[in-house]
């Protein structure tokens, strides 16, 4: 198929590898190995490490990759996706030791930050290609997810408080502004009382004791 090669040994010896098409060989003396070259996804399920501050996360790890040497894959080694798989784990713990809780919540792609590299260099022998490892999950023990969750709580119930404080501050200021203009200008409270009074639903209540200008 186009997106496969096929390595042919003649008397267990590699002879050439075959491209998509037809192809003749003996069948008794020839052995075929076919190397699939389309892109793949490793998963690495959550593993517990611990950052540098001693706090213990658990971690998932996903990478895509593909063939690019179907000689390599195949005589290299015996699993060369277990090589893979290893050096993956080990290059998130390396990542994960050096940073502290707060970095690795903060910025998640902290965490993902050279991993990509490292896994390439530990298998480039192998005739694996490395297009990307990145930190998929981050999870927290129960106790500290709890407390991040208290944190965020009490983060928006401060925020909630200073714009109820922010909202209260600018009526006061607005009531200050008009008593203020009511002072300086009487004539415009007759002025408001008359717009009341225009109201039907609004009941007016004059003081005869009031002094008339």
């Amino acid at each position: 198929m186009e997106w496969q090669r096929v390595l042919m040994y003649v008397d267990g010896q590699l002879r050439r590898v075959l491209d998509p098409g037809r192809h003749r060989y003996r069948a008794r003396r020839t052995t075929l190995v076919t190397v699939d070259l389309r892109p793949r996804l490793l998963n690495v399920p959550g593993q517990e490490l611990i950052t540098t501050d001693g706090v213990s996360v658990r971690v998932t790890v996903t990478a895509r990759w593909q063939v690019a040497d179907p000689v390599a894959y195949t005589g290299a080694a015996t699993a060369p996706d277990q090589f893979l798989y290893a050096a993956a784990q080990e290059a998130v713990r390396d990542r994960v030791a050096g940073l502290p809780l707060e970095a690795a919540l903060a910025e998640r792609s902290l965490l993902s930050e050279g991993l990509t590299e490292s896994v390439q260099a530990a298998v480039r022998e192998l005739g694996i290609e490395v297009f990307d490892v990145r930190v998929r999950d981050l999870m927290l023990p129960g106790e500290l997810r709890r407390a991040a969750m208290d944190v965020v709580v009490a983060r928006e119930r401060g925020r909630a408080a200073l714009e109820e404080a922010r909202a209260e501050a600018a009526a006061l200021r607005s009531l200050a502004n008009t008593a203020r203009l009511l002072e300086e200008h009487p004539s415009l409270l007759r002025l408001r009382t008359l717009q009341v009074a225009a109201d039907r639903q609004t009941t007016l209540v004059l003081d005869p004791r009031a002094h008339a200008d």
